[in-house]
């Protein structure tokens, strides 16, 4: 460890199981202060190290320093890391308005696009915090389930950033033995993937909870892969993103894990109970959820097709059977499969 790195201040803003995954990831390294809504929460994971709601069982660092107030956790710091879900976000960032200082780097941790506003979580930072550097505002993504990387189990990530000299800090810091870090300039495919992703598991969960085998999940991850790149590339994302960590390695971990809590809403789905009841006993946000509406109107004003996404919507708005998903599928139009992206 170096002098520089034990210095540095994070702040981490949202005490869910990533946001306090990446906190006591962190905490070996630099000064960590998570930010926790609740009190009580904050007052667990400060004075017992920790969190019983989101993380049971795991025994988070001594070093790791929770709170309540906004303002003490982000107060001058070196780095900014948000853990909160897509749909709360904008309302946390206008708390820190006059707080965060504008070169100092804000990494974002969801995985999802603002509904209404069809931004990016990447672009609601820089819409709250006017005169943010937007080449220090940033995304970290991939094939990362908050309990695997929590143990402590090997894994790898992509930290999206447009300024070179931030990607190296920000690599640095989040790098350890067990959690291995690229950089990536594609925010905008690093982010897409990420939103994507979670409508894909729903699918994948959906197949699952139906009953269906390896053969029908694999074809539903690749060609869910296909539509994801389809809209990254129409987005202004790099192909090559959607091959990677962010793109099929974060796809895989959420398509075919049961920690997956947007694949868990699929299985439940298939199994027959209703969407309203689903989302009720969850602890956690499962964000494709959310997301799915906001990706089918930017695909729809992009004129990008996505017939795995359509039907996912179809079940959680149109009140469409789950088991009409695979059929559905699989009677479409007959066609080549084209290589690469299309």
């Amino acid at each position: 460890m170096t002098e520089a790195q034990a210095q540095t201040r994070v702040a981490v803003v949202g005490a869910g199981s990533w946001g306090t995954a990446v906190a006591a990831l962190l905490a070996p390294k630099a000064d960590v202060m998570l930010w926790a809504r609740q009190p009580e929460l904050a007052d667990r994971i400060d004075t017992q190290h920790e969190n019983p709601r989101y993380l049971p069982g795991i025994a988070l660092p001594e070093r790791l320093h929770a709170t309540a107030d906004l303002d003490l956790a982000c107060g001058d710091v070196d780095v900014i890391v948000l853990g909160v879900p897509s749909h709360g976000l904008r309302g946390v960032l206008e708390a820190t308005r006059g707080i965060v200082e504008p070169d100092v780097p804000v990494v974002s941790l969801a995985k999802g696009v603002e509904q209404g506003t069809h931004l990016r979580m990447t672009e609601v930072i820089a819409d709250v915090l006017v005169g943010h550097r937007r080449d220090r505002i940033a995304v970290l993504t991939g094939p990362n389930l908050a309990r695997e990387v929590a143990e402590g189990q090997p894994t790898a990530s992509v930290v999206a950033i447009l300024d070179p000299e931030a990607a190296a800090s920000l690599q640095a810091l989040f790098m350890t033995t067990t959690f291995r870090v690229y950089t990536n300039p594609d925010v905008v495919g690093c982010e897409i993937a990420g939103a994507l992703k979670n409508v894909i598991a729903i699918a994948a969960g959906i197949a699952a909870g139906l009953g269906y085998g390896d053969n029908t999940k694999a074809a539903l991850i690749t060609r869910g892969l296909a539509e994801l790149a389809r809209l990254g590339v129409a987005l202004g994302g790099d192909p090559l993103t959607f091959s990677g960590l962010a793109g099929m390695g974060d796809l895989v971990a959420t398509c075919t894990s049961a920690q997956s809590r947007n694949r868990h809403v699929g299985v439940e789905l298939g199994q027959g109970r209703p969407l309203d009841e689903i989302v009720t006993e969850m602890n956690m946000v499962a964000e494709g959820v959310k997301s799915t509406q906001a990706v089918l109107e930017i695909a729809a004003h992009h004129g990008v097709e996505m017939p795995i996404a359509a039907m996912v919507g179809a079940v959680l708005y149109d009140g469409r059977r789950p088991a009409d998903l695979v059929p559905t599928l699989m009677l479409r139009e007959a066609k080549a499969e084209l290589h690469g992206i299309r």
